[in-house]
């Protein structure tokens, strides 16, 4: 997606449930670093974001047990709104008998304020 900035990335969160969310205020984007960082000594810190001009997406993957990342890319855009599609790709393992830790990654993207709804679509592999 054009105008699609990855923010903020870290392979632990206290998220064990997949999900996609905008986030368009400050208060909102404290709450979930309030929550990640629960655990953390020293926590991770807040990006600094102009909430006049941009927004947030906030991917959680939930339990992971290999390394995927996610791809998101722009639906053609309907009357009702603006979709964006959220697909997992896994990343290539150098051996297949190996052990894989489990993980809860987040990621978090900024993109200029968009005024519609958005709706999030999840692409199975």
């Amino acid at each position: 997606m054009d105008n699609l900035v990855l923010m903020d990335h870290d392979d632990f969160s206290t998220v064990t449930e997949y999900g996609v969310q905008v986030i368009r205020d400050q208060k909102s984007l404290q709450k979930f670093y309030s929550k990640i960082n629960m655990t953390r000594k020293p926590g991770l810190p807040v990006p600094i974001i102009d909430f006049s001009k941009d927004m947030l997406i906030l991917v959680c993957l939930g339990e992971q047990h290999g390394s995927v990342e996610p791809v998101l890319s722009k639906l053609p855009q309907t009357e009702s709104g603006f979709s964006i599609a959220v697909q997992l790709i896994g990343k290539e393992q150098v051996e297949n008998n190996v052990v894989q830790s489990v993980h809860y990654p987040f990621y978090l993207y900024k993109m200029p304020i968009i005024d519609q709804s958005i709706d999030f679509q999840n692409i199975e592999n």
